[in-house]
This record gives C-alpha cells, structure tokens and sequence, in this order.
C-alpha cells in the first residue's frame, strides 16, 4: 500500500500557522461503504483511515466533469488498472447523486486533505464540489434533489431522505465558518455559501407539515413545484419521516444564535416525534433460511412483537393526515401489517427504529438547557 505524502508527519502537518490538522474520518462514507458492501461484499483490500492521499486520489478518480460523484463507492478500496480505467470512463460523465450523504461527504473530505498535504488538486476538487452544490439547489424553495440528471422519478424532488438537504446545508456552514480549512474559498465564493443556506434554512421552514395548526416533521420528498410531500421509492409513500425528521432537527439546533421560526420549528418537530412513539411494541429479529435479493443477503427475518414493556419505537413513516403508521410493497401498495411486507423489504429496510431517541433524551434538553430564558 502506498504510504500517505511525506508519511506521517505530513498528516500532522500545520496549516497557515495554526496548528496541525487531524486525519479526515471516514464516518460520513459509512452509508456508501454499506451500500457497496451489500451489493459487493467486503473482501477486498482497502487504504488504511491515515493514508490521506490514497484516498483523496480515489475521490478525485471518482468526481464528475462537472463536480459531481456516483454514489455509494467504498473511496478507501484500492483500485487495480482495470477498475481506475472503468472508474476514469465513469468520470467522465456530468451530474452526480447527494443520496446517502455523498457529494457534501467528499468536498469537505478533499479540503481537509489540501490542509494536510498541500496538494491543489484536491483544493481544486473542493472547489468544484462546492459548484456543483450550489448549482443543484432548487430555485423554488432551495433544498436539493436527490439525483442529477434524473433517471428515476423522485429524482427531481426536494430531498429530505438520507439528510440530502440538511447534510448539504451543514456543509455548507463548515465552508463559511471553518475558515482554516476552507481559507481557499473567496470572498464573493462565500458570499454565494451564505445566500444558499439562507435560502435552504427558508426551505426547511417552509416544508414542515403542519397538521392542523400544528407543526409536525418532514416528508422525505417533495415535489418541487407544489412543494407537497411526494413519494419517494415505490415503497416510500407521501408521509412523515420520523428519521429523516431527526436529521432536520439535528441541523436546525445546530445553527448558531437561532431566530424564533427555527426554534419554533425544533420544538414541533420534538413534540410530534413525542406524540407519534410507539409503545407496547418491539421488533424481534429471528434466523431464517438464507436468501439472497438484489440488494442484500439475508439470513434472517423481523417481526413486530407485543411487550407491554416496551418503549422507544417509532415508525419510519407516518400519514400526514392522522400519523398512522405507513407501510408499503414495492409495488406501491400501501399494507396495514408489518407481516404483509415481503421478507425482501421487512428485512432490506428499517421500517421501524428508534432513530429519535438520544434526541428526545439528552441532545434535545441540552440544546434548550443551552438557550437564553424566554421574557
């Protein structure tokens, strides 16, 4: 394996006298590594987490003409002659997919790796990451949509799933405020940042579901003209998506010095995630019969079990009218059992989980404890 420029020292390398900068995590990727794996497997050599430059020229290899990047690529795996060719052919096509925390993920990866080594084509890339990004937000409300250009149907739509919108958003504060690491971005650069977070943050405001008077969560799509909740997948029906919720929330507490609208919208959504919890309920996961589908192998299946001790369940999906629970085939038809989803989807999804909980017991009190006294 080719060791990281300069070897270790270049890792703890300063930058602009202030300091060194630590290694990038490979975190965000961990729902690309887990998508490749599913479909692939994980026999395969990979570049250990400190080989930066490795891995940083995986990236590049990997990014668009335009500054976009496939989704769901392992940027740790090492690559033979054969697989850099058919990965430099991919490249050169335009667009690219922010689905599963990619795009923002490899941008903000390619800077800290400039800060570390030094090497301006990894700035370059940044830099055209960061265009690309701003080029794809959607003129009428300002999120993001999930593929561009659109072979799927949802494509097209303002995408809350898989954090498309609010990862954007929060990369895009890393750019303006994270002035060490991003101090390649330029005034009139930053300037364009800033104008596209103020008019995601608007976004998101704008689309939380209101049942009634009262503001509930985010949808996982919505269509980007009538700005309605939208289906995603054939299976994911227009409805509340308790995960993706969490996501949204976790970003608005995160703005410094929010204004009222944001911490209006937290607390409704912290309430609704709070009315629509699950009791009395758990799942159970059992040994099957190994069978293997499309997308993943399974040798197990999941069922929902009565507990009247159990707590801290939610649906991922809930009706936008009446928070009932919202289950789906892949064919679109919506079922009211959990047993009535075919074992590909029961055991290939997470229909249920408990994605709200550290929010509603410990990030959420902190983030009020943290707040200024209401007069």
């Amino acid at each position: 394996m080719r060791l990281l420029v300069a070897g270790l020292a270049c890792v703890l390398a300063p930058v602009a006298g202030a300091g060194a900068v630590p290694v990038p995590s490979l975190a965000g990727f961990e729902d690309a590594i887990h998508h490749w794996r599913n479909v692939h497997g994980d026999a395969y050599p990979r570049y250990a987490p400190d080989q930066v430059a490795s891995i940083a020229d995986n990236i590049l290899r990997y990014q668009r003409t335009d500054g976009g990047w496939v989704e769901n690529q392992d940027p740790a795996r090492i690559l033979d002659d054969a697989e850099k060719a058919r990965v430099q052919a991919e490249a050169t096509k335009s667009g690219g997919s922010f689905d599963n925390r990619n795009i923002y993920t490899q941008l903000d990866y390619l800077a800290t790796a400039y800060a570390i080594t030094g090497d301006a084509r990894y700035r370059d890339g940044s830099l055209k990451g960061i265009a690309f990004t701003l080029t794809q937000q959607i003129p009428a409300c300002g999120g993001w949509p999930h593929t561009v250009p659109a072979t799927q149907s949802y494509h097209p739509h303002i995408t809350i799933a898989d954090d498309v919108t609010a990862g954007v958003l929060g990369t895009l504060r890393k750019i303006v405020s994270d002035t060490r690491r991003y101090a390649f971005v330029d005034t009139a650069l930053r300037a364009r940042v800033q104008a596209a977070i103020d008019a995601g943050d608007a976004c998101l405001l704008r689309l939380q579901v209101r049942q009634g008077d009262t503001p509930a969560g985010w949808a996982g799509q919505y269509d980007a003209r009538t700005l309605q909740p939208a289906q995603g997948r054939r299976f994911e029906l227009p409805s509340i998506a308790a995960q993706e919720t969490v996501g949204v929330v976790r970003y608005l507490m995160s703005i410094p010095d929010p204004s009222p609208a944001v911490v209006a919208a937290v607390d409704g959504a912290v309430d609704w995630l709070r009315r629509v919890e699950i009791t009395g309920w758990r799942i159970e996961t059992f040994q099957a019969p190994a069978e293997q589908f499309q997308y993943h192998r399974s040798t197990q299946d999941r069922r929902l079990v009565a507990d009247p001790s159990a707590t801290g369940l939610w649906a991922r999906f809930y009706d936008v009218k009446d928070n009932s629970v919202v289950l789906a085939t892949r064919d679109s038809r919506r079922v009211a059992r959990y047993e009535d989803i075919p074992r590909e989807r029961r055991t290939g999804y997470e229909w249920y989980g408990s994605w709200p909980r550290r929010l509603l017991s410990q990030e959420y009190p902190q983030w009020k404890a943290s707040r200024p006294a209401t007069p």
